[in-house]
C-alpha cells in the first residue's frame, strides 16, 4: 500500500523541524498503518469513547482518593488511621506531591466559595511529615543523596548510566540529578544502541507483580501513584489526567468488548484465565505458522476477508468449531491488531493515557524507564496481564528479525497506532500533533518491548514503604485497643514471646523452621548459613517430600507475617539478609499457579 504524496511531503517537512522524529521510512510505515486502520472501517462499528480532561480541583480530589488520602479533604472518610500510616512512609518528593495537590484543591474550593474541610497543608505535614516523616527521612535522604551523588560523579561510565537503583525513590534520584550534573542523551537510538539497563543484585530478592498479597498490592498501588506524580512533578512535567465518559459497549462477544467482560466469559470456561482466550489463540496461531514470514505484523490481510473472519469468529470461537487451519497468518495478525484497537477503552487506560505519552518528556532514558515501570504497576490487573502477553509476543517476533524483517523499531512503528489510536482521541489532535505523536508513541512501544523484563518489578523502596506502613498500622492497632483487651494482648504476647524465643533460639542456633502445610512433609528445620538461598530451601524440601506429583517449578518459598502479609520469594533471595529486614517472618512453602 502506498500513502499519498501529500503525506510524504508533510512527513519530510515535520522531520526537518524536529530532531527527535523517526526516520522517513519509519514514518511512512506508521502512516501506512494509520491508513489501513482508517480503511478497515472498524471505527464505525461502535460508539467513540469521549475523553474529557478533569475539571480544576476534580483531578486533585480523584488523585487523593486513589492514593488513599481522602481524609485530607473529607473528614468523614473512613480510612483516617490508614492515611496517617501512609503519610508517615513518604519521602520528601512524595510528600511535596501530596502537598501540591492538597493546596491546589484548597485554592479551587476557595475560588468557588464552597465550604470545605481541607486542612492547611502545613497542619497536615507538621505532625506527620516534620515530626515523624521528615525527622525519619532527612538523615536517610542525606545518605541517599550522597550515594546518588557518587553515582553522578561517574555518570560518564557505563555502569552509572545503565544500573537501575531500586532502593532509592525514583523521584529522589531525579531531584539529585536535576540539582547536579546534566547529561544530554540521544532520544532515538537504533535498536542495537538502546542501553542494556540492569538491576543490581539485591540479597533480599526481587519482587515481581503477583508475588504479594492483594492487601499489600493495594498499598503498592497507592504508593506508586504518589511516586509517579512526584517523579513528573520533580521534572517539571504536568500531566493532565483524562476521564472517560460512559459509552454503550457490547456486553458479550470477542471484538469491541471490555477486557473485564471478556475475562468473565473466559473464566467461566477456563477458571484462572488472565489473558483473553481469543488473543491467546491469535498469537499462538501466528507463531504456529512460523515467525519467519517477512512482514508478519506489517503486511495486512485482505480487508474484506478479515472482516468476514471476524464475523465468523464471533459465532464459532466459543463453540470450538472455528476452522483455524484455514486462517492465513497475515489475516490473523490483522485480527490481533483489530482486537487491540477495538477495545472500548484503551489498553493503557484512559486515566493514564496522557502519562504514558508524557514519558518521553523526561530527560533521560533511565527516568523514562522508571516512569514506565510505575505506570505498568498502576494499570488494572486485566490490562497489565494483557499488555504483558502482547509484549512477550512482540519480543518473540523480533527474535526472528533476520528472517521476518521485523526489527524492534519495525514492530514499534506498526503497533503504536493500534495501541495509542483509541477511539475519541485521534479526532481531537492537529496534524502537527499527530506527526509528533507518531514519533513519541513508537518510541514508547519500543521501550515497553525492549525493557519488559524490568517493568513488572516492584521497586524495593516501594516494598520497604509497604513494610513500614504495615508496622505503623500494627502499632496503631495495639495503641488504640481498650485497656482490658490490651492487657489480654500483653499476656498473650508474653506467651508468644516465649514461643518466639524458642524460634529465635532455633534461628540463633543455626536453623529456621519451614512449614509446608499443603504437603506430606508439613514442617522441617533448615540449617541457616550466610549463603542459604530460597532455592536451597526448596531443594532441601524436595529431597524429603515423597509425593511424586510435586514439581520444583510449581513451588515457592513464602515470607509471611512480620512487616509483610505474604511474599513469594525470588529463588536468589538470601535468607539471612531477609531475616535482618523482617526478623518476625515465618517461612512457608506453597504451590503456585503459573
Amino acid at each position: 500500500m502506498n500513502i499519498s504524496t501529500e503525506t510524504i511531503i508533510t512527513i519530510r517537512k515535520f522531520r526537518c523541524s524536529s530532531q527527535d522524529s523517526l526516520d522517513e521510512q519509519a514514518m511512512v510505515d506508521y502512516f501506512k498503518e494509520v491508513e489501513i486502520i482508517q480503511r478497515s472501517g472498524d471505527a464505525e462499528t461502535q460508539e467513540e469513547v469521549q475523553l474529557k480532561v478533569a475539571d480544576e480541583g476534580e483531578q486533585e480530589e480523584a488523585w487523593l482518593m486513589e492514593a488513599g488520602l481522602a481524609t485530607l479533604f473529607d473528614e468523614s472518610a473512613s480510612d483516617g488511621e490508614d492515611s496517617i500510616a501512609l503519610l508517615s512512609t513518604l519521602t520528601r518528593t512524595q510528600a511535596a506531591a501530596v502537598e501540591r495537590r492538597v493546596e491546589t484543591l484548597k485554592q479551587t474550593l476557595r475560588k468557588r466559595n464552597k465550604p470545605y474541610s481541607v486542612p492547611d497543608v502545613r497542619e497536615i505535614f507538621k505532625p506527620a511529615s516534620q515530626s515523624k516523616v521528615r525527622a525519619h527521612i532527612r538523615p536517610r535522604i542525606s545518605a541517599v543523596s550522597s550515594c546518588v551523588n557518587e553515582d553522578m560523579q561517574v555518570w560518564g561510565g557505563a555502569d552509572a548510566e545503565t544500573d537501575i537503583n531500586l532502593e532509592v525513590s525514583f523521584s529522589e534520584q531525579a531531584l539529585t540529578y536535576k540539582e547536579g550534573l546534566k547529561v544530554t542523551q540521544p532520544q532515538n537510538e537504533a535498536d542495537d544502541r538502546l542501553p542494556d539497563f540492569r538491576v543490581s543484585q539485591d540479597k533480599t530478592g526481587q519482587t515481581r507483580v503477583g508475588d504479594l498479597s492483594a492487601e499489600d498490592m493495594k498499598k503498592v498501588r497507592r504508593l506508586v501513584l504518589i511516586e509517579m506524580s512526584a517523579l513528573f512533578d520533580t521534572c517539571g512535567i504536568e500531566v493532565k489526567a483524562h476521564k472517560a465518559l460512559k459509552v454503550r459497549v457490547r456486553e458479550s462477544g470477542l471484538f469491541g468488548v471490555s477486557l473485564s467482560t471478556l475475562l468473565e466469559q473466559d473464566q467461566r470456561r477456563i477458571p484462572g484465565t488472565k489473558v483473553p482466550l481469543i488473543l491467546q489463540h491469535l498469537m499462538s496461531h501466528i507463531e504456529e505458522q512460523g515467525l519467519d514470514t517477512e512482514g508478519v505484523l506489517r503486511i495486512p490481510g485482505a480487508a474484506t476477508r478479515v472482516k468476514a473472519v471476524c464475523h465468523e469468529l464471533e459465532h464459532k470461537f466459543y463453540e470450538g468449531v472455528f476452522p483455524w487451519q484455514s486462517l492465513k497468518q497475515h489475516d490473523a495478525a490483522s485480527l490481533l491488531k483489530l482486537f487491540i484497537r477495538e477495545l472500548p477503552y484503551p489498553l493503557l487506560t484512559v486515566e493514564y493515557f496522557s502519562a504514558f505519552i508524557s514519558v518521553l518528556k523526561l530527560p533521560t532514558k533511565k527516568q523514562q524507564l522508571q516512569a514506565l515501570n510505575l505506570l505498568v504497576l498502576l494499570l488494572p490487573e486485566p490490562n497489565r496481564d494483557t499488555l504483558k502477553a502482547l509484549l512477550e509476543f512482540f519480543q518473540r517476533v523480533t527474535d526472528h528479525k533476520d528472517r521476518n524483517k521485523m526489527t524492534l523499531n519495525n514492530v514499534a512503528v506498526v503497533m503504536a497506532p493500534n495501541i495509542f489510536m483509541c477511539k475519541g482521541f485521534r479526532s481531537k489532535i492537529s496534524e502537527q500533533q499527530e506527526f509528533a505523536m507518531a514519533t513519541g508513541t513508537a518510541n514508547i512501544v519500543r521501550l515497553l518491548v525492549r525493557y519488559q523484563n524490568l517493568l513488572w518489578t516492584i521497586p524495593k523502596f516501594v516494598l520497604n514503604q509497604v513494610r513500614k506502613h504495615n508496622m505503623e498500622n500494627q502499632r496503631k492497632m495495639h495503641r488504640d485497643r481498650a485497656v482490658k483487651k490490651l492487657l489480654k494482648k500483653m499476656a498473650y504476647d508474653r506467651e508468644r514471646a516465649s514461643d518466639k524465643q524458642e524460634k529465635n533460639t532455633e534461628a540463633e542456633g543455626g536453623f529456621i523452621r519451614v512449614q509446608a502445610p499443603q504437603f506430606s512433609k508439613v514442617s522441617m528445620a533448615v540449617q541457616l548459613t550466610e549463603d542459604l538461598k530460597a532455592s536451597d530451601v526448596l531443594t532441601h524440601f524436595l529431597s524429603q517430600e515423597r509425593s511424586p506429583s510435586v514439581k520444583r517449578e510449581d513451588l515457592c518459598l513464602y515470607e509471611m507475617g512480620g512487616n509483610i502479609k505474604e511474599r513469594c520469594l525470588d529463588e536468589e533471595t538470601y535468607i539471612t539478609a531477609l531475616l535482618e529486614l523482617n526478623p518476625s517472618a515465618e517461612w512457608v512453602i506453597k504451590s503456585v499457579q503459573h
